[in-house]
């Protein structure tokens, strides 16, 4: 009584399947697997310091190559 058998599994399933349908629980499968793959990478981003993360996406730490008088600004056209 405390497990159930495969019968069990595959009738739940055909209920959910005809309730939700095919699409839209591809949808929330692909869904939660992004959000799976978000978590790791921000989980692996967690434990790196600044000099790691910038070496890793090919850009130099700001405060590396700015001079201290220099400012940066991004001068954007108004539309």
């Amino acid at each position: 009584m405390g497990s159930f058998s495969i019968w069990h599994w595959l009738i739940v399933l055909l209920i959910v399947v005809m309730v939700f349908g095919t699409k839209k629980l591809k949808n929330m499968g692909s869904d939660l697997g992004g959000a799976v793959k978000g978590f790791k990478d921000g989980m692996k981003e967690g434990g790196q310091t600044a000099d790691e993360k910038a070496a890793e996406t090919g850009k130099v730490a700001h405060a590396q190559t700015a001079d201290k008088t220099t400012i940066d600004v991004e001068a954007k056209q108004k539309s």
